[in-house]
């Protein structure tokens, strides 16, 4: 039974080819910000949003760009998403982009959407790279959120800590916590921190792989019912 080729690509990014997990793409922001749940979520959707345009262009455009220039022009074009994207964030959530910082613009540097535009996009139909850049996005921000969300529950001992800079006002009853009395330990919302909760993820990730592999091979050498090698006299 042949897989459909649009679960193949919801499944590559969420999970076999994710670029924060098997890739190791992108690690800069991904370890940067993501000592909160809310950080990680807001450069997760800004990552997601480039990258969904960006393929989309590309895929729009491949045909007209020759292949000596192909790279310039796909970073062009992932540079001026980057930059809406940007002044977007300026303007209606401008808190959680000061806190964000540098991590906006350097989007436009992220291996992991250049390496997308190039891989994929320039050799594939409009709706499929579309499809590839929201898995692939959607795969990165869903590292960034469990990665901040691990690191702002075990260090600071809160869980959507400022969910007002993305949600509103309405948002503040959001916020999640341990109690006065409970003491973070330091070291998770600091750089080593991201090192290793990144670590423990990926070995997750790869223990969770060996599990299924391990299963499947159980499965492929289990007898058939009914198999006629079964039948004895």
């Amino acid at each position: 039974m042949t897989e459909n080729p649009y679960g193949r690509l919801i499944k590559d990014g969420l999970w076999t080819s994710n670029q924060a997990l098997v890739a190791l793409l992108g690690l800069c922001p991904l370890l940067a910000v993501t000592n909160t749940t809310i950080n990680g979520l807001g450069l997760g959707i800004a990552t997601t949003v480039v990258l969904v345009l960006s393929n989309g262009t590309v895929s729009l455009i491949r045909n007209l760009v020759r292949p000596e220039v192909r790279l310039p022009v796909f970073v062009i074009v992932i540079a001026s998403f980057v930059t809406a994207v940007e002044l977007s964030m300026n303007a209606w959530f401008h808190e959680l982009y000061k806190i964000l910082g540098i991590f906006i613009p350097l989007i436009v540097t992220n291996c992991a959407i250049i390496g997308r535009a190039e891989a994929y996009a320039s050799k594939h139909s409009l709706g499929k790279s579309l499809l590839d850049g929201f898995a692939m996005g959607i795969g990165f921000a869903l590292v960034l959120v469990t990665l901040g969300a691990l690191r702002e529950l075990i260090g600071l001992g809160t869980l959507f800590a400022q969910a007002d800079l993305m949600f509103g006002d309405a948002a503040k009853g959001m916020t999640i916590t341990l109690g006065d009395d409970f003491q973070g330990a330091l070291l998770a919302i600091l750089p080593p921190g991201a090192f290793i909760g990144l670590g423990f993820l990926i070995a997750l990730k790869n223990l969770i792989d060996k599990r299924i592999n391990s299963r499947k091979t159980v499965s492929a050498t289990q007898p058939v019912a009914g198999d006629p090698g079964l039948s004895t006299t």
